[in-house]
């Protein structure tokens, strides 16, 4: 993969993922990737688990976190680091947007 170094917001836009969810691409790498995900209120993401390391900030909202076999509450500012493999997932409580970092990037996102 070639190097680019500058992700200009306005060439990237929110894709609808499911209902209630979207995510917008931001600066990614082959080892690094940063994205955007917004959350109507009462939205899940379903449990599941990718081989990826994970680490959410909260930039807006309250949500429920499932990870591992703990669960957590999550205002803004917030952050949750996940292992490769860990089960997790989250409920939105009240509208929000989150900023999810992998290593490696998510192959399945480009």
């Amino acid at each position: 993969m070639s190097v680019q170094n500058y992700f200009p917001s306005e060439h990237s836009e929110l894709e609808p993922v499911a209902e209630g969810l979207s995510r917008k691409m931001g600066a990614y790498n082959d080892n690094l990737m940063v994205v955007e995900v917004h959350f109507e209120a009462g939205t899940t993401a379903p449990l599941h688990h990718h081989r990826h390391e994970q680490i959410t900030y909260v930039m807006s909202g309250k949500f429920e976190f499932t990870v591992g076999d703990k669960t957590y509450v999550v205002n803004k500012g917030d952050s949750l680091y996940k292992q490769p493999n860990i089960e997790h997932g989250a409920t939105c409580l009240e509208s929000g947007t989150l900023l999810d970092v992998f290593t490696p990037h998510r192959e399945d996102f480009v």
